[in-house]
C-alpha cells in the first residue's frame, strides 16, 4: 500500500504544487492511516470500506488527539481516496459521505451588544492614548481585525474616504474590509489630533497605531491595553483581543450577514472555519421554531 501513498504524494508535489509542510503533514497522517489499516489485516487498497476510516478517526479520537486535529486526519484520508478513486486505483469514493468530525472545541468567548458598549466607552478621548486605544478598539470590532493585522496597519491601507481598509491576513493573503463611519471617524480624529505627537513629529513610521516612543504598539502591548479596558467596563469574561473578532463576526450573524461575505470579510480560507459563528443564532432559531411552526407549543 505503501507505494500508492507515494504515488499520492508525488501527485500533490507534482501536478498540485503542494507546499513541502503540506506534504510532510500528510505523509505522517497517511502513515498512520496505512499502518492503522494493516494492523486491522487490509492489505489491499479495494478491501477498504467506509466503517474502516471512521474506525480509524475514533481510534485517533481516543488517543488524545483534538477535534481538530483528527479533522485534518480526514482531510488527508479523503484526499488520497479521491485520488485512488480518479486514478482508478480505488473502486469506491469511500469517504463521499463521511461527514468532518464535529469541532468539540470551547465555542468563542463573545461580548454582548451592551458590554461592547461598555467596553468602547472607556478609554478617554480626550487624551492623546485614551483617543488613540478609543479609535483601536472601534477599528478592531468594525471590521473583526486579527491582533497582528491591527498591529501591522499601515496609514496607506485605509481609504477614509470610501470607508475600507486593506488588512494582510495569514499566508501574506489581502483582503479588502468595509470600515463603518464611526470607527472612520475616531481613526480620522486620532491621525489628526494624537499621532503626530507620538515619537517624532511627524512620526516616521508608518503603521497606525504607535506608541508614545513612535513605535509600532505590539501585540502584546493590545493585548495588555484590551484587558486593562475590560476591567474597567467591569466586564468579567475572559477578553482577549481575538474576542473582539469573535464579536464582530457573531454579530453580523446575528443581524443577517451572509456567512460567505463573512468568511470573506474574515479572511477565512475555509467556510468551516466561519461556521463556528453559527452557534449565536441557536437563540434565534429557537425563537422562530416556537413562534412559527404549528406544533411548537405555543399555539
Amino acid at each position: 500500500m505503501q507505494h500508492l501513498v507515494d504515488a499520492f504524494l508525488d501527485h500533490l508535489a507534482i501536478e498540485r504544487g503542494s507546499a513541502d509542510n503540506t506534504r510532510l503533514a500528510y505523509t505522517a497522517d497517511l502513515a498512520r492511516f496505512t499502518a492503522f489499516l494493516q494492523h486491522h489485516g487490509i492489505t489491499q487498497i479495494n478491501a477498504l470500506q467506509r466503517r474502516h476510516i471512521t474506525e480509524y478517526l475514533m481510534h485517533q479520537r481516543k488517543r488524545g488527539l483534538s477535534a481538530r486535529s483528527v479533522a485534518r486526519h480526514l482531510a488527508a484520508v479523503r484526499m488520497f481516496c479521491r485520488y485512488l478513486y480518479r486514478e482508478k486505483l480505488l473502486a469506491n469514493e469511500v469517504t463521499q459521505l463521511i461527514d468532518t468530525p464535529k469541532l468539540w472545541q470551547r465555542l468563542p468567548h463573545t461580548l454582548s451588544y451592551d458590554e461592547v458598549d461598555r467596553l468602547l466607552a472607556v478609554p478617554p478621548p480626550h487624551t492623546k492614548l485614551g483617543l488613540r486605544d478609543k479609535a483601536m478598539l472601534e477599528l478592531m470590532y468594525a471590521t473583526g481585525l486579527r491582533v497582528t493585522e491591527a498591529a501591522t496597519l499601515k496609514i496607506n491601507d485605509i481609504n477614509q474616504e470610501a470607508g475600507f481598509l486593506r488588512a494582510l491576513g495569514k499566508g501574506s493573503k489581502e483582503r479588502i474590509v468595509p470600515v463603518g463611519k464611526q470607527a472612520i471617524e475616531w481613526l480620522r480624529r486620532y491621525l489628526t489630533e494624537a499621532r503626530p505627537h507620538f515619537g517624532k513629529t511627524p512620526p516616521a513610521r508608518g503603521e497606525v497605531f504607535l506608541s508614545t516612543r513612535g513605535t509600532p504598539l505590539s501585540r502584546k502591548t493590545i493585548w495588555h491595553h484590551i484587558k486593562k479596558y475590560t476591567r474597567a467596563a467591569g466586564i468579567t469574561k475572559n477578553i482577549t483581543p481575538h474576542t473582539l473578532r469573535h464579536s464582530f463576526a457573531t454579530h453580523l450573524l446575528e443581524n443577517g450577514g451572509d456567512l460567505r461575505v463573512i468568511q470573506e470579510m474574515l479572511g477565512h480560507a475555509d467556510i468551516s472555519t466561519t461556521q463556528i459563528y453559527t452557534h449565536v443564532d441557536q437563540g434565534r432559531l429557537k425563537d422562530t421554531h416556537y413562534r412559527y411552526h404549528p406544533r411548537s407549543g405555543r399555539r
